[in-house]
């Protein structure tokens, strides 16, 4: 048996690239999720008010104290005893998501915490009420400042999306799994499954770093906030 069987990609090829596109899809798909919801659990998190806050930060720490692998398996095979079925596809979204958003809260959280008080005193300067002040202001320069760790979590949401395999989901892993049994050509079958998240990964790592840079550089001209008023104070860089 050749240790590297070429004729088993040209065989398989197409599966593993359905699986590949299976991937890219549910990250995707979770990473915008997240990314919205993450926002609003942040500033639950940040809320004065205590039965806002307590039950943001339960969620966010039970999610950050139990494994990911747990999380979606529990989605799958133990919700339905309670009557609760999903498709697959559909636990694995719900569980990256629900996962995904706890650790992204705590990214905005630390991003509106760094957003100098200043910039709050200049909004209520300009008689902004705190939802617009909060929209235009506040949100725009949090989220530059955590664009680099939103970046590496998309990076790390690609890799993760392996564990969707426990719930039987055809990504890229478990596609690689079925090919290899079947095949017995597991050096190969893996090591061209490594190839390919090498080759999606790496150039979004790229892309992140090339982010991280210009955050440095503090976006060029277009980094300053328009407004209709007085010209607010200039957008504080990420911190490095």
């Amino acid at each position: 048996m050749d240790l590297l069987n070429l004729s088993v990609v040209r065989d398989y090829g197409d599966a593993l690239l359905k699986g590949l596109l299976t991937t890219v899809l549910l990250t995707l798909i979770v990473i915008v999720l997240a990314g919205f919801l993450g926002i609003p659990v942040a500033l639950a998190r940040l809320a004065r008010t205590r039965w806002i806050r307590l039950p943001a930060n339960l969620y966010v720490e039970f999610i950050r104290g139990t494994p990911l692998i747990l999380q979606l398996l529990y989605i799958y095979y133990v919700l339905p005893s309670v009557g609760i079925r999903l498709e697959p596809l559909t636990a694995a979204v719900i569980g990256l998501t629900a996962n995904y958003t706890a650790y992204m809260s705590e990214v905005y959280r630390s991003g509106i915490q760094a957003v100098p008080r200043g910039q709050i005193e200049a909004a209520n300067s300009l008689a902004l009420s705190p939802l617009l002040a909060f929209r235009l202001i506040v949100l725009p320069q949090a989220f530059r400042i955590v664009l680099p760790a939103l970046g590496n979590y998309l990076i790390a949401l690609f890799k993760d999306t392996a564990l969707a395999s426990v719930v039987t989901v055809q990504e890229l892993m478990f596609t690689g799994q079925i090919i290899s049994a079947r095949s017995y050509q597991y050096f190969t079958i893996y090591t061209v499954t490594g190839l390919l998240y090498f080759a999606v990964s790496y150039p979004a790592a790229l892309f992140v770093r090339r982010l991280e840079e210009r955050a440095r550089a503090g976006w060029g001209p277009s980094s300053q906030i328009a407004a209709p008023s007085p010209t607010l104070p200039k957008v504080r860089d990420q911190p490095t």
